[in-house]
C-alpha cells in the first residue's frame, strides 16, 4: 500500500500584492469621489442639515467594499 500523504504538494493560498490591492483601491476610490459627492450635496440639500458622513468618508467606505471583491472575484 502506498502512503499519499507523503509527497502531496503543500498548497499556500494566494494573497494579492499590497501595492496591486493600493492601486485598485486608489482608482476606485477617485471614481467614486464625485458620485460620493453628489449623493452628499443632494442629502444636504434634501435634508437640510449636514449629513453624518462626508463625501470623502462615503468615497472611502465604497472602495473598501468594491475593492476586495474584485481580488476575491
Amino acid at each position: 500500500m502506498t502512503d499519499a500523504t507523503s509527497n502531496t504538494p503543500m498548497t499556500r493560498s494566494h494573497k494579492p500584492p499590497r501595492t496591486e490591492f493600493m492601486v485598485y483601491f486608489g482608482v476606485i476610490f477617485v471614481a467614486t469621489l464625485p458620485l460620493a459627492t453628489l449623493t452628499w450635496a443632494l442629502a444636504l440639500l434634501k435634508g437640510g442639515r449636514i449629513p453624518e458622513k462626508g463625501p470623502i468618508a462615503r468615497a472611502w467606505s465604497q472602495a473598501r467594499i468594491i475593492t476586495p471583491m474584485i481580488f476575491s472575484a
